[in-house]
């Protein structure tokens, strides 16, 4: 069992894993950099330990300081939570080298999914479909791969995510410029300037299916649409897509527990796929092996705690969930509500918070680490928190999050907040099933 846990994150997730652990009888710990020792998440822990200076550099990447400051506090386990080192493979291996747990996958399933060609390979080993395509070690084997897999395309980093290196090519006199930009922000992101070529679905809608594990059985608990994004980074997720057909559906479910079984993958995982709007033909593109940002939509389907399925499994317990016991009932929409000027390239807003209001009521959850007089760091993510809405049909969960938007306020930094309600007001949304390119139709 899990009895001392440390948190290796901050903001929104933090306190999330925090409140779960907490319910579930843990001490937590929490590790903080100097910028967040006075924040929300902080106050909240039974105990903070300061990892290193604001970068992330400095801190929440820093993994010999982030192990140091979990073992000084004597932890059976770390929860990385998402993003910073919640899909580091050494990171993983240094927490199991000190004897404590980690709360993720498998290190053979983070090395396996962390490398998007090993991830390709797997998932076409699992029997999954993927979209044509193949590493472009360099500029002649990308000119080489485009011609055999066509325009428009997709250069996408080999160990990338969060859109980082990921370019759109659509002819042939802009693969050189595009390749080089793609390798360069490759490397200054993930230390890897490796790429590959894909080929681009124009009307392709991104959904993915969660999925648990206990590396003996795997599950799906439905799926969800992530299919509004600019430059490749969410917007809006809501639980279960919609306007899929039931085969389809059932289909693409299912693939992604074939991958799950194949790997033998232990705790939360969401498997991506690529599905063409107009045949429903899907592709798998990549796993995460971690919690998502958009898992609260899911568990507003289902009324599964997907942090507390993470520490049951971890803590070595086999699955107490079977296929049976998942029913998605009703619809969640969740936006993230980002500290930025949206109008202004989404330009960063940093700062003070002199106000916040977050909206309250029946199907309304709010994930936050703001509160009114909060400090917003200009070193980390703008997520400020998350709007998530549940009810019975997906016309009224649209309804709610538009009442919703009208009751938030947050005065001192700019927010995304007109944003969502300029989507939320927007006929195709309201319609359902719109695909990747809705935010350009949106922005013109």
């Amino acid at each position: 069992m899990i009895r001392r846990l440390f948190v290796a994150n901050r903001g929104e997730i933090a306190l999330r894993v925090i409140r779960t652990a907490r319910a579930m009888g843990m001490t937590t710990i929490l590790g903080v950099s100097e910028a967040d020792r006075h924040s929300l998440p902080a106050r909240s822990a039974d105990d903070v330990v300061v990892i290193g200076p604001a970068p992330s550099a400095q801190s929440y990447l820093n993994i010999p300081a982030v192990v140091a400051a979990a073992q000084s506090a004597r932890a059976d386990a770390i929860h990385p939570g998402y993003g910073f080192l919640s899909e580091n493979a050494a990171f993983a291996r240094a927490v199991a080298e000190v004897g404590m747990i980690f709360v993720g996958p498998e290190l053979s399933s983070l090395t396996a999914m962390g490398d998007k060609l090993m991830a390709r390979r797997v998932g076409i080993e699992a029997g999954l479909p993927v979209v044509p395509g193949g590493e472009a070690a360099d500029k002649a084997a990308a000119r080489a791969q485009a011609e055999r897999t066509g325009y428009p395309l997709l250069l996408k980093a080999v160990s990338g995510g969060g859109g980082r290196g990921m370019k759109r090519v659509d002819a042939p006199d802009q693969l050189e410029a595009q390749i080089d930009m793609a390798m360069a922000e490759a490397q200054a992101a993930f230390g890897d300037p490796r790429v590959y070529v894909e080929r681009f679905i124009a009307r392709g809608r991104h959904v993915e299916v969660q999925v648990l594990g206990d590396g003996h059985d795997a599950i799906h608990l439905g799926t969800r649409d992530c299919s509004i994004q600019r430059r490749f980074q969410k917007l809006v997720e809501e639980a279960p897509a919609p306007n899929m057909p039931d085969d389809k559906r059932a289909a693409i479910e299912a693939a992604a527990v074939n991958l799950a079984r194949h790997l033998g993958y232990r705790g939360a995982g969401t498997v991506e796929f690529l599905v063409d709007a107009e045949t429903f033909d899907f592709y798998f593109l990549e796993m995460n092996a971690r919690i998502q940002v958009e898992h609260p939509v899911t568990e507003a389907v289902t009324g599964i705690d997907l942090v507390e399925q993470q520490l049951l499994i971890a803590g070595g317990g086999r699955m107490a969930l079977r296929q049976g016991d998942v029913a998605v009932q009703g619809h969640a929409i969740e936006v993230r509500i980002n500290a930025e000027d949206w109008r202004a390239d989404f330009r960063p807003s940093p700062g003070r918070v002199a106000r916040a209001v977050w909206p309250a009521g029946p199907g309304i959850r709010i994930d936050t680490h703001i509160a009114s007089g909060g400090e917003v760091p200009p070193y980390y993510d703008s997520l400020l928190g998350k709007l998530i809405v549940s009810a019975p049909t997906r016309a009224e969960a649209v309804a709610l999050l538009a009442a919703a938007l009208n009751r938030l306020t947050i005065e001192g930094v700019d927010t995304t907040r007109d944003l969502h309600r300029t989507i939320a007001a927007d006929a195709r949304f309201v319609a359902g099933g719109v695909d990747t390119r809705f935010f350009e139709g949106l922005a013109a």
